[in-house]
C-alpha cells in the first residue's frame, strides 16, 4: 500500500540473529565470470537442499517435516545475499523451478472432469477436487510454511516479499511465474496477520524509546521534525496507535495518527503546529477525532488490509475511552494529483492555444500573471512550491484547482475504482468523500504532490458498512454537495 503512505524499513531481522549481508559493488555477482557461475551453483544447490519435496497425495499427513536446518540454511544463505540482482536471481529460481507441477495439474483436471460428466457418489468427485487442489500447490510453499515456524521466520518472510516488491519494480526479474510467487505469499502473510493475531498498543511518551524511534522514522505522510515534534503528537488531544503481530509485541506494524479536535480542520497547520498543545486535555473540548497518517512500517505487507483493521480498532477503542465523541474523519493528502495535473498541462500544450481546463476569465487572469503560453507556463510553475508566493496567483488558482481535484477524486478511475490510492482505500472503509480544502498543506511536500490541497473523508459509522458495500460491488462513490457541485463545475466548464 504505497497508496497507503507506506514507510519504508530497515533490514535487520532482529529474532534471527542473521550474519550481516557481505558488502558487494554493485552486480558483482550476477554480471558474468566464474564468481556469478559459482553463486548460481551455490544457489542450485540450496533450493535443492532446502526446498521440501511435495509427498504423495496419500502421504501429506504423514510425511515429516523437514529438519529445521534445511530452513535455517536457506534464511542463512539469503541474508547474506548483499545485492538486489543476488536476490532477484535466487527468488527468479525458486519461483521458475519449484512451483506448481503442471503436468499433474493437467492430470487431475482431466480426472475431475471425467467424473462430472459420468454419474458419481458425491465423495468421490469430492476427494478428487481436493486431489486438484493439492496438486495446485506451488511446491516453494512449503518451504514458506515451514520458515514460518522458525523464531523470526514470519518476520524473515515479510522482508522477503519487500525484497521480492523491490525486484520486480526494478525489472530485474521478471514473468508470470515470480508475480505468481508473489501472490502465494501475500495469501499467506494475510492468513498470518489476519485480525485476530494483531494487537492494538497505544504509544505516548512514557512508551519505549525503541517504540518512538520506529514511529517517527516510519512516518511517510508528515516526516517527524524532532523530538519535540513526535512528543506533541502522542500528547494531549492526540493519538498514536499501532498494531503489533502476536509473534513480535511492540514492533509496529502500522501507524495511525488521531487528532482530538473541536470539529474537522481544513488543514494540516492546525494539527502538526511547531506551538506545543496543553499539558492536560478538556474532554468538553473534543468532538471529533480526526486520522491525519497513517504508515505502513513493512514493505513486505503492501496489500495486507491492515489499515482497515486498525482504523475500526482505533474508533472502538475512542469510543471506549471517550462515548461522547460523535465525529470520525480524515484529513488526508491527495498524492499524484500534481502529476496528474501537469499531464493534463504538457496534453494541452501540444494543442497550441487549446484550452479545455480554464475558463476564458481564467485563462486571462492566469495568462497575466505567468505570461503565454499558459500551459508550457504553469507547468513550470507547479513543479516547485514557489508559486504560492504569488498572492494573485494563488487566488486566480483556486477555483480551477479545487474543481479538477474534485474530478480527478471522483471522475478518475482505474478499473472503476477511484484512481488515487488513498481515496481507494477510505472509499473501500464505506467513508464519505466530504471536503476538498484549499492550502490545506503549504509545506514543500504538499504543495509538490497535491498543490496544498488535501480531502476529508468523513466517517459515518451508521452507514460505513452500507457505503462499502455500494463502493466495492457498483463503484459508486458517496460524496458531499460541495464535492458533487465541484465535479458538476468541471464538466460545465471542461472538455475532456
Amino acid at each position: 500500500m504505497r497508496g497507503l503512505w507506506l514507510g519504508l524499513v530497515s533490514r535487520r531481522l532482529l529474532p534471527l540473529r542473521l550474519p550481516p549481508r557481505p558488502q558487494q559493488p554493485a552486480g558483482s555477482w550476477l554480471s558474468s565470470g566464474p564468481a556469478a557461475d559459482a553463486l548460481k551453483r551455490a544457489m542450485d544447490e540450496l533450493l535443492r537442499r532446502s526446498v521440501p519435496a511435495v509427498p504423495e497425495y496419500e502421504l501429506r499427513e504423514k510425511t515429516p517435516a523437514p529438519a529445521e536446518g534445511q530452513c535455517a540454511d536457506f534464511v542463512s544463505f539469503y541474508a547474506g545475499l548483499a545485492e538486489a540482482a543476488e536476490r532477484a536471481e535466487l527468488l527468479g529460481r525458486l519461483a521458475q523451478d519449484f512451483g506448481v507441477d503442471h503436468g499433474q495439474v493437467a492430470e487431475q483436471s482431466a480426472g475431475v472432469l471425467q467424473l462430472h460428466q459420468q454419474p458419481r457418489e458425491a465423495a468421490v468427485l469430492l476427494q478428487a477436487e481436493d486431489r486438484l487442489r493439492y496438486a495446485l500447490v506451488p511446491r516453494y510453499r512449503g518451504l514458506f510454511h515451514h520458515i514460518s515456524k522458525l523464531d523470526g521466520g514470519v518476520s524473515f518472510l515479510v522482508q522477503l516479499r519487500a525484497d521480492l516488491l523491490e525486484v520486480l519494480a526494478l525489472k530485474l526479474v521478471e514473468g508470470p511465474h515470480v508475480r505468481e510467487m508473489n501472490g502465494v505469499l501475500k495469501g499467506m502473510l494475510t492468513e498470518w496477520f489476519s485480525s485476530g493475531f494483531l494487537n492494538l498498543e497505544r504509544v505516548t511518551w512514557h512508551s519505549p524509546c525503541e517504540v518512538l524511534q520506529k514511529i517517527s522514522e516510519s512516518e511517510a505522510v508528515h516526516p517527524v521534525k524532532n523530538w519535540m515534534d513526535i512528543k506533541q503528537r502522542v500528547g494531549p488531544y492526540r493519538r498514536c496507535y499501532f498494531f503489533s503481530h502476536c509473534s513480535t509485541p511492540g514492533e509496529p506494524l502500522v501507524v495511525l495518527y488521531v487528532a482530538l479536535t473541536s470539529d474537522i480542520p481544513s488543514n494540516i497547520q492546525t494539527i502538526v503546529k511547531d506551538c506545543p498543545l496543553s499539558d492536560t486535555e478538556e474532554k468538553n473540548k473534543i468532538a471529533a477525532a480526526i486520522f491525519y497518517s497513517i504508515s505502513l512500517t513493512k514493505q513486505g505487507l503492501q496489500g495486507v488490509e491492515l489499515g482497515t483493521f486498525l482504523i475500526k480498532r482505533a474508533v472502538k477503542e475512542l469510543q471506549r475511552e471517550l462515548p461522547h465523541i460523535g465525529t470520525f474523519s480524515s484529513l488526508s493528502p491527495i498524492p499524484g494529483f500534481t502529476k496528474w495535473l501537469l499531464g493534463l498541462l504538457k496534453s494541452q500544450a501540444k494543442d497550441h492555444g487549446k484550452n479545455e481546463l480554464f475558463t476564458d476569465s481564467e485563462y486571462k487572469e492566469i495568462s497575466e500573471i505567468t505570461g503565454e503560453p499558459i500551459h508550457e507556463t504553469l507547468k513550470v510553475f507547479l513543479s516547485s512550491s514557489e508559486w504560492v508566493k504569488s498572492e494573485k496567483l494563488v487566488r486566480v488558482l483556486q477555483a480551477p484547482l479545487m474543481r479538477l481535484c474534485a474530478w480527478y477524486l471522483y471522475g478518475e478511475k482505474h478499473r472503476g475504482y477511484a484512481l488515487n490510492p488513498v481515496a481507494n482505500f477510505h472509499l473501500q472503509n464505506g467513508a464519505v468523500l466530504w471536503r476538498i480544502n484549499w492550502m490545506a498543506d503549504v509545506s514543500p511536500r504538499g504543495l509538490t504532490s497535491s498543490c496544498g490541497l488535501m480531502v476529508n473523508y468523513r466517517y459515518y459509522l451508521e452507514e460505513t458498512a452500507a457505503n462499502s458495500t455500494t463502493y466495492l460491488c457498483s463503484k459508486n462513490i458517496k460524496a458531499s454537495e460541495q464535492v458533487l457541485s465541484l465535479v458538476t463545475q468541471f464538466q460545465k466548464n471542461s472538455k475532456l
